[in-house]
């Protein structure tokens, strides 16, 4: 009887296999009123949990791209490792700040892309510009859109022939795969959307093909997204919502945010007594990293001679590494002259040598003073032994650390500048900082030093006046 009932249960076991069918997918069909909010809610959903991992995959085969890091909505931040067989000039490490970018190449990383350290190198980054509308471009536009501070109209979404797709389990569990436009419209903007934007944009906006789709869980918390664009191609953003570290930009970006507040009293006494610190220190050796355009990124070294109000650096800029610049300020004005590189100190266009001394002959050019972004931070740095009553109100915003030191970063407004002070805990200068025309961040590190003699450039010889000449 036991076998009997083996026999008959395989038997029926068999004949269920062969006669079972999954059930057939649900059909897509339009949002229901509860999805459409929820879509319509994902930005807002994104902007209060503030960031979240991402790997993005843009094309395919061997021509790919692959970002891997975090989004920051809360601050407009992008941290990311750019790799793939189709990362080009950008393979490395990239930050993007609002409007701002800035790159680390490494033209001989991995092809795979890891997650960036959570603390960035101080070194070798720059200010970069992409070309609007393809590349990555559209693409950065596009993660920093994923925010935006009120929900997106739930009923113009239904409208737009957003429709149910399918179920779907992602890591996380459960999720909607939901087929619509890009919330917002799809109208291009300025590069460096910010939260409280009303459209998710980019700058290939117009050219999406197709419908994008969407990963929705419950929560209106987006994991998924998959579009196609036809200059870039398609593209796959994955969303880690758990992996939310606090991100850290680079000093061109102004470096880890703080909490801006009013000085302490020791704090406003240090600030007045650095003008007199500075005359008594004498001097110090200066190291120059100056974003002054998207093409133009500076780097220089050379002395600064508080007591005789003199500085005197060799400049390189990365993208004409041939080249130096050489500049001394003083008190009778500026005068600079371009150089060869060997001739103006030599080593590389990333670490320059310090200037030449004396001087060398050359078609120096004589300005009382400079507007340009170098002339001022220079300029602040020479009349920062001067009087203390000239500067705007001051704040305290973060402590940081400087050669080893820890330091107060105290920021002043003038009329003509947008200055930060690092002072250590004793009241000695380590860095001064310019906010410049592109609306980054020049660093002049200073480091106590006896500096040499400090020799005037060499000037033209007055033409010589014939007796009874005019």
């Amino acid at each position: 009887m036991l076998g009997l009932t083996a026999v008959t249960s395989a038997t029926a076991l068999v004949i269920g296999l062969l006669s079972w069918a999954p059930d057939p997918p649900e059909p897509a069909r339009p949002l229901t009123v509860a999805e459409g909010e929820r879509l319509a809610a994902m930005r807002v959903t994104n902007l209060r949990d503030l960031r979240a991992g991402v790997h993005v995959t843009i094309g395919a085969g061997a021509a790919h791209t692959e970002l891997v890091g975090w989004v920051d909505w809360s601050r407009t931040l992008l941290y990311l490792d750019v790799g793939g067989p189709g990362a080009g000039a950008e393979r490395g490490l990239l930050q993007r700040a609002g409007p701002l970018l800035v790159i680390r190449p490494d033209p001989a990383a991995v092809p795979t892309p890891a997650a960036p350290p959570l603390v960035p190198p101080a070194d070798r980054w720059r200010l970069h510009h992409l070309a609007p509308g393809a590349g990555l471009a559209p693409v950065l536009d596009l993660l920093l859109g994923l925010a935006a501070d009120r929900p997106d109209p739930a009923q113009a979404l239904r409208d737009s022939g957003a429709r149910w797709v399918a179920r779907d389990t992602v890591a996380a569990g459960p999720v909607d795969v939901l087929e619509a436009p890009l919330p917002g419209g799809t109208s291009p903007t300025a590069s460096g959307t910010a939260p409280g934007s009303t459209a998710l944009t980019t700058r290939a906006g117009g050219d999406v093909d197709g419908q994008p789709r969407y990963w929705l869980d419950q929560d209106a918390r987006l994991h998924k997204l998959v579009l196609r664009l036809r200059d870039v191609g398609s593209i796959t953003v994955t969303l880690n919502r758990a992996d939310r570290p606090t991100l850290r930009p680079v000093d061109a970006l102004g470096g880890r945010p703080g909490q801006p507040r009013a000085l302490t009293g020791a704090e406003q006494d240090r600030l007045d007594r650095l003008p007199a610190r500075l005359r008594a220190q004498g001097g110090a050796a200066l190291t120059l990293t100056a974003p002054t355009g998207t093409d133009t990124n500076l780097r220089g070294a050379g002395w600064l001679n508080w007591t005789a109000r003199t500085a005197y650096l060799a400049a390189a800029d990365l993208g004409v590494p041939d080249r130096r610049t050489l500049l001394r300020r003083d008190t009778a004005g500026l005068a600079r002259v371009d150089v060869p590189a060997a001739a103006g100190g030599g080593g590389t266009a990333e670490t320059p040598g310090r200037p030449p001394l004396p001087p060398p002959a050359g078609a120096w050019r004589f300005t009382r003073s400079g507007t340009d972004d170098l002339s001022l931070l220079v300029g602040a740095a020479v009349a920062a032994a001067g009087s203390s009553g000239q500067r705007g109100a001051a704040v305290r915003v973060r402590e940081d650390v400087a050669g080893g030191r820890t330091v107060d970063v105290v920021e002043l407004r003038t009329a003509d500048a947008r200055l930060r002070y690092w002072i250590d805990r004793v009241g000695s200068l380590r860095r001064l900082e310019l906010h410049t025309a592109p609306g980054a961040w020049a660093q002049l590190d200073l480091n106590p030093a006896s500096v040499p003699r400090l020799t005037p450039v060499p000037r033209p010889a007055a033409p010589t006046r014939r007796p009874g000449a005019p």
